[in-house]
């Protein structure tokens, strides 16, 4: 593919300049046409609603796009390209300026890139606050077992029934991180029938998320920690299995209540999106059996029975 010439040359055809933020990059890939009509819409409209500096009368609302260009940096046709969703990227810094010039908050930066399909390097560090007070409430209030996850996936908060199910987890004083105890706790291979498959399928979840946490150095150590220390974690992290945390039957031999079986609900708090809160609702076994045949059909053991 042949690099875009940058604006400038326009001017000057004997000028050798060229628009570098053209080339696909690994971190910038090629916007789909949806994408890029979706982040034109976005500049234009915000665009639309600033108010010019300058007096006079205007046939259109808002700064005109070369306003805009002159304060972001950038030239008027480069700004013009962006809006019409032509097949162009933009460096992070230059989205930068963007956002700067059309006086985007905070919400609005993190969209705008998320639209462009870059990082922002001033984007905010992760909240290192404890579990929201409404997933505290909720777990309090729940009689059945329920349970906050951190974005790093430990239990942040559980109530008794939650206790006495996840026994070498919720119980006692044990670590609280879900992935370590699925994959290092001996007492959580006891406690849930098809063990490998359920495992898999919550690395596989838990893949989901790393995409938002990699550069977490906490994260990169649990990682390293569980690759080392469990063969079956070495394996299917090699795998690259990505799948959406899902509700569904979950079956448990419990050393005291014998076979259980109950059906997932995850749910995400909205001022806390990195937090989960995961309820379990008990399932008669007859019912849970019935359920299970019909609910199987055309699905693999682990997709339907995977935590």
């Amino acid at each position: 593919m042949a690099p875009l010439l940058h604006p400038c040359r326009q001017n000057d055809p004997n000028l050798n300049c060229y628009n570098l933020d053209s080339y696909p990059s690994i971190t910038a890939p090629m916007l789909d046409t949806d994408q890029r009509r979706l982040l034109g819409a976005f500049i234009r409209t915000h665009r639309e609603r600033l108010r010019p500096s300058l007096p006079g009368r205007r046939r259109t609302p808002g700064l005109r796009r070369e306003e805009l260009a002159a304060e972001a940096g950038m030239s008027a046709t480069w700004c013009a390209w962006l809006e019409q969703g032509r097949p162009v990227q933009a460096s992070p810094d230059a989205l930068g300026r963007l956002a700067k010039a059309l006086s985007l908050s905070q919400a609005e930066r993190a969209y705008l890139f998320e639209l462009a399909g870059r990082l922002d390097p001033q984007a905010p560090a992760e909240p290192e606050a404890d579990a929201p007070a409404s997933l505290l409430a909720i777990v309090n209030d729940l009689a059945h077992p329920a349970y906050g996850l951190d974005r790093l996936w430990n239990a942040c908060c559980w109530n008794p029934a939650a206790a006495r199910l996840f026994l070498g987890w919720l119980d006692g004083d044990h670590q609280r991180n879900l992935l370590r105890y699925i994959f290092l706790e001996e007492s959580a291979r006891q406690l849930i029938p098809e063990w490998e498959d359920r495992a898999r399928r919550l690395l596989a979840e838990f893949r989901a998320d790393y995409g938002h946490t990699f550069r977490d150095a906490r994260v990169k150590s649990l990682v390293d920690t569980l690759r080392r220390d469990n063969p079956l974690f070495a394996r299917a992290w090699a795998e690259q299995d990505v799948q959406h945390r899902a509700g569904g039957l979950r079956d448990f031999d419990h050393p005291q209540d014998g076979a259980l079986c109950y059906a997932q609900h995850t749910f995400t708090p909205a001022e806390r999106p990195d937090y989960k809160l995961v309820v379990l609702v008990p399932v008669a076994a007859e019912s849970g059996a019935t359920k299970r045949g019909a609910h199987g059909k055309g699905q693999t053991k682990s997709k339907r029975d995977g935590r």
